[in-house]
């Protein structure tokens, strides 16, 4: 446990996923945007950085989990990014949800300093997170991800080596695609069902007990019962993963028509202001436009 681990972004996975470096009694130093962010694991004995500059100088490994290309680009290029910072042979681990373009960028810039680069993004809800059980994505060189794997697995319950170049990024994008198609699939049939007088409860039984059930079918199942949207993964969060996949599939003219078609739901739930629900109110598209009224 002597390495020095920097870890930025410490949003609704990030907190999470750092904490548990943290309680394995490794040196954790960390930076968040919002500063309050922070706080809780200054309370478990990490150290927060002024600046990502400091953070990236001082690690041997450094974690970065942002939002999006744009939050990447901020904190890992420039003059005032990570990677102008970090010392040749130190370990860049990336566990976002980001684009193939900027990945790649990314490798180019940690590949002219020396600086060992991992794209990892993760899978699973927040409470996985929480008890270390996320599934996670990884590609880059193998020895640096066999180097660095006893510290991913603080994290993670399964952990796939995809390749040595974008292949996790590739991953993560097809899993997000088919987990929104769930949500548009699950819509229409229980649409389907609805209009011919089966009861929604009915109808989510009767798909959880069929071949058609999935773990992601029977982990929404009791919150479609209950109608319930909260935000797990938003319908915006969704929308700006299909951009990614289509965006990385149009550059070598994959035909993705379904994806394409699922997306334009998307946009139809943002702009009805229910961009920030759970991505599963897809649901709720295929029935009212069904004209299905279950009040």
């Amino acid at each position: 446990m002597s390495e020095r681990i920097g870890w930025i972004g410490l949003g609704k996975m990030g907190a999470p996923m750092a904490l548990n470096i943290r309680r394995a009694g490794h040196d954790l130093v960390v930076w968040n945007r919002s500063a309050a962010r922070c706080e809780p694991l200054r309370a478990a004995g990490a150290t927060v950085a002024a600046d990502v500059a400091s953070l990236a100088a001082g690690a041997d490994i450094l974690f970065v989990s942002v939002a999006d290309d744009e939050a990447l680009r901020r904190v890992a290029l420039g003059e005032a990014g990570a990677l102008a910072h970090m010392r040749p042979g130190s370990i860049l681990i990336e566990t976002s949800t980001v684009s193939v373009a900027i990945s790649a960028e990314i490798a180019r810039a940690a590949q002219a300093r020396g600086i060992g680069y991992l794209r990892a993004p993760v899978s699973g809800s927040v409470q996985l997170a929480s008890a270390g059980k996320l599934g996670m994505l990884v590609s880059g060189p193998r020895a640096t991800f066999e180097a660095v794997e006893p510290i991913l697995g603080l994290m993670t319950a399964q952990r796939l080596y995809a390749g040595d170049g974008e292949q996790a990024r590739v991953l993560k994008l097809t899993v997000n695609m088919m987990v929104g198609l769930t949500a548009a699939m699950a819509g229409e049939a229980m649409a389907f069902c609805l209009r011919n007088g089966i009861d929604r409860a009915t109808t989510i039984d009767g798909i959880a007990a069929s071949v058609a059930a999935s773990p992601l079918f029977g982990y929404k199942a009791e919150a479609l019962k209950a109608r319930d949207f909260s935000p797990r993964f938003s319908a915006a969060q969704m929308a700006k993963d299909f951009d990614l996949a289509l965006s990385a599939g149009h550059a070598l003219e994959v035909p993705m028509p379904l994806t394409a078609l699922v997306r334009q739901g998307w946009a139809t739930l943002i702009a009805a202001g229910e961009g920030d629900d759970d991505f599963f109110k897809y649901t709720e598209l295929a029935i009212r436009a069904a004209g299905v009224d279950e009040a």
